[in-house]
């Protein structure tokens, strides 16, 4: 294994088949379709469960609801919007529930979906189903899916903008429900939900997430009670804690070399200019673009990048400030710092897309503004920080993160006391990620896929746990594939193919036995359903390219359309 630094299930088959997917085995239980047997509008009355309140329910008709970027409308469904465990908290007196919504279509495929939120949840977003990757043309709602959607346990406090997204850490039972217990407590109700609604249970069920809600399809692996049969996650922050730290970190080594401030506080921006961004982009791509077998804007060999590209020797040193076709020494040396990581977490690899605008976004703003600062002060340390330190007289949220010590606060994250009786560490990541023994043991699948330049959980995290995964269980083939996205920054976006589809290849996986060898991904250029204004002027519109189970590398054959997947192969 290679090392890092640092609704028809029968027509699905055919259409993975024909894009490389590899041989069918024999088909263990596909969903069977269904059609409601209840009636949406006396759901309240009619279904009870421990603790739910239904608060509403609505026959939506089909065609009357379409979403952007989606060219079918949403067929006829019923929507229930209802609470789980309504409790008083008993540290700030505040009211707490587990928010949800669920729609259920009329005419069903018999699965049921998962969807798995992300940042800090507090949110309950529409349960149409996100299939992941960027611009979807489809959802699970669409797909025939039972879909719920929940906001963790939580809601986000309107009357405290600054840390509204975060209060909630100072309640103990509201940190373990958003870190494992909503999905726990919602999966079995919701599985009764469906049954009382079609007059049948699931045949099959699937979490599907991204980057926080990447982390829940870990986490539920990890915990399994059951629940899922197949998860599909992109950019999974199974370490939340620990790369919220790490940005921080970041952030105060991009300080040093801030040519300005914004208030008091240095402004990040400033540090690495978009221009600059752009000389590194480029100096990688010199070095590593030709290394898959063709020149093409994309790193596919991310290892081999890593054995190649020096900094230091590849990107050009300017006498003084940076140009435009260099680097000051001041600069190189925090980026080679950055890349490297401080040790505790994952570093992260160079690729080209560190020039994306998303990558820009989270090193330089969400690093120190209402993201990962504000969930390190509220929610992964132990005790919680107290609101005066983040608008207090003198104190900002940037302030926090930038004084943020490795040393004095980090093992934070690993404290608990008698009122926080699990840490950071514990309610949020997934106990041995590496071995998820009940999940493999009756068959569960797991897809993973990781853009290449996400800034703020590494690839290299993906694959550090994909490695110890392979290695704890052999064949992991049999249960966990990784899929790694040259180009991708958080979740989608960057200069990539980031349109893709995890939910029909982990249903193909799980009902039929079509072990999902590659995956084909689209560029979003201009025409396309949702058009991505990062996709290079020189690219086809159209063009795809393959998604290759970690570590092979999707390798140009030599002859053929170099914008087509067909002409490229998962090989070592």
């Amino acid at each position: 294994m290679t090392s890092l630094r640092g609704p028809a299930a029968p027509a699905l088959a055919a259409l993975l088949l024909l894009a490389g997917c590899a041989s069918v085995a024999p088909a263990p239980h596909p969903a069977q379709p269904g059609v409601a047997t209840a009636s949406c509008e006396a759901l309240a009355q009619q279904f009870s469960w421990p603790g739910l309140h239904i608060l509403s329910t609505q026959r939506v008709a089909a065609g009357t609801l379409k979403l952007p970027g989606i060219a079918e409308a949403m067929p006829e469904h019923c929507v229930v919007t209802a609470r789980l465990n309504e409790r008083k908290g008993p540290v700030d007196g505040k009211d707490y529930a587990i928010g949800f919504e669920m729609r259920l279509p009329t005419q069903w495929n018999g699965r049921f979906f998962y969807q798995a939120n992300g940042g800090l949840d507090g949110f309950v977003t529409p349960a149409y189903g996100n299939i992941l990757g960027g611009g979807p043309r489809t959802n699970g709602l669409q797909k025939g899916f039972a879909v719920l959607s929940s906001d963790a346990g939580h809601a986000f406090e309107r009357s405290n903008p600054v840390i509204g997204a975060a209060t909630f850490g100072v309640d103990p039972q509201a940190r373990l429900d958003y870190g494992y217990n909503a999905v726990a407590q919602l999966t079995p109700m919701a599985r009764g939900l469906i049954a009382h609604y079609y007059g049948r249970p699931a045949d099959r069920a699937y979490l599907v997430g991204s980057s926080n809600g990447g982390r829940h399809g870990m986490v539920a692996a990890a915990r399994d009670t059951g629940g899922y049969d197949g998860i599909a996650v992109t950019t999974p922050g199974y370490n939340l804690p620990l790369a919220a730290v790490t940005q921080a970190w970041d952030a105060q080594q991009f300080a040093t070399v801030a040519r300005a401030k914004k208030g008091s506080v240095p402004d990040l921006e400033t540090s690495f200019t978009p221009a600059e961004s752009q000389v590194l982009s480029d100096a990688i791509l010199q070095r590593c673009d030709a290394l898959d077998g063709a020149r093409d804007g994309l790193v596919g060999d991310l290892a081999a990048c890593q054995r190649a590209f020096d900094p230091q020797r590849d990107i050009a040193s300017c006498a003084g400030d940076s140009g435009e076709h260099c680097l000051s020494p001041a600069r190189k040396q925090v980026l080679a710092k950055v890349f490297a990581g401080p040790g505790l977490y994952a570093g992260m690899p160079w690729d080209p897309g560190v020039r994306g605008r998303n990558w820009r976004e989270w090193k330089f703003v969400n690093s120190i503004g209402p993201r990962d600062a504000i969930a390190l002060a509220f929610v992964f340390v132990t005790p919680p920080s107290s609101p005066q330190v983040v608008s207090g007289a003198g104190s900002t949220v940037p302030d926090f993160a930038l004084n943020f010590s490795l040393e004095r606060d980090a093992p934070k994250v690993y404290a608990k006391d008698a009122t926080y009786t699990q840490s950071a560490m514990e309610f949020m990541t997934p106990p041995a990620p590496t071995s998820m023994n009940s999940f493999v043991a009756r068959g569960g699948k797991i897809l993973v896929a990781h853009g290449a330049a996400d800034p703020v959980f590494s690839v290299l995290d993906s694959i550090k746990w994909y490695e110890g995964f392979v290695r704890e269980h052999g064949a992991a083939q049999d249960s966990a594939r990784l899929f790694v996205v040259p180009g991708m920054n958080h979740s989608n976006s960057g200069p990539a193919a980031d349109q893709f589809d995890l939910v029909d290849a982990v249903v193909a996986w799980v009902e039929q036995g079509v072990t999902p060898q590659q995956v084909v991904a689209s560029v979003r250029g201009p025409g396309s359903n949702a058009p991505n204004p990062e996709v290079p002027a020189g690219w086809s519109a159209n063009r795809t390219r393959l998604l290759c189970p970690w570590p092979q590398v999707a390798r140009y054959r030599g002859t053929g359309d170099a914008e087509s997947a067909a002409s490229f192969q998962c090989a070592p």
